[in-house]
């Protein structure tokens, strides 16, 4: 288990720099890809979709509207993916009123759950990356979230005594989680320090990189009990196998997924 979950993590790093780095059309298609594939994770695990082999209202839809807002996001209209958003919700309601009984209310409202929680916040990742400086910010989404994690862990095997959060995740300590914050805003403040700032000829991106480092990672151990307590609730291990050793896309990314746009909007507060 170990070597396999070692060589998926390569893997996907070696996906995450090679699309990143390119930027464009290659890191869009494949967050639309992630984005569809965390959305169907998402609907199968709350039940939002049908399990037989009948056309499903509830896919059709998310396949249509995640198409339509990576369109908007592609062509950086805001307001186009706003739109999206919106309209996402009342065709999903527009469904559920001409395929009634079809579906029952909590499945239409997981589904547009599903199509916000995976595809819209995944989305900020694009958003991150072109920001004017964004070929160093996006990177902080993965720092500040994996980089918090590692050191949460480590803080927390050496000095972890009292539990963060003892039925959800009776492993997890408020040591780890502080050690996670601390370590996630140093990591931020050196990539700044030793990177960036050389790189972009800024000397006074030391803090605010260490700020968002730090709002980064404690956002990111939300991130993470957030797709824990869906699995709790719906009683499953994984939110699917894709990832040999790591499980889904909802599995691997669930701190991320949150951690994105909260890196987008302090990038774009702090550094206006």
């Amino acid at each position: 288990m170990f070597w396999t979950r070692l060589f998926s993590g390569i893997a996907l790093l070696a996906i995450a720099l090679v699309t990143i780095i390119l930027n464009g059309p290659i890191l869009l298609i494949t967050l639309w890809l992630v984005s569809m594939e965390a959305y169907t994770e998402l609907v199968k695990a709350t039940g939002a979709c049908r399990k037989d082999k009948k056309w499903d209202m509830i896919r059709t839809i998310g396949v249509l509207f995640i198409t339509l807002y990576y369109i908007a996001v592609f062509i950086q209209n805001k307001e186009a993916a706003v739109a999206v958003v919106v309209l996402s919700m009342i065709a999903y309601m527009f469904g559920y009123v001409f395929s009634f009984p079809g579906y029952i209310s909590d499945q239409v409202m997981a589904a547009f759950t599903a199509f916000f929680y995976g595809p819209v916040l995944l989305s900020f990742i694009y958003w991150t990356r072109n920001l004017p400086i964004g070929a160093y910010l996006v990177w902080m989404i993965f720092i500040s979230s994996w980089g918090c994690d590692t050191c949460a862990y480590c803080v927390g095997v050496l000095f972890g005594k009292h539990k963060m959060t003892p039925v959800l995740s009776p492993h997890k300590s408020v040591e780890g989680a502080i050690g996670g914050v601390v370590g996630a805003a140093i990591l931020g403040g050196l990539y700044a320090g030793i990177l960036v700032g050389p790189k972009v000829g800024q000397d006074d991106l030391i803090w605010v990189f260490a700020l968002i480092g730090a709002a980064g990672g404690l956002i990111s151990m939300v991130g993470d009990l957030a797709a824990s307590a869906i699995k709790r609730n719906h009683e499953i291990k994984d939110y699917a196998k894709l990832i040999p050793g790591h499980g889904g896309i909802m599995d691997r990314f669930d701190s991320v997924i949150f951690t994105a746009p909260i890196i987008y909007f302090l990038s774009v507060w702090l550094l206006a």
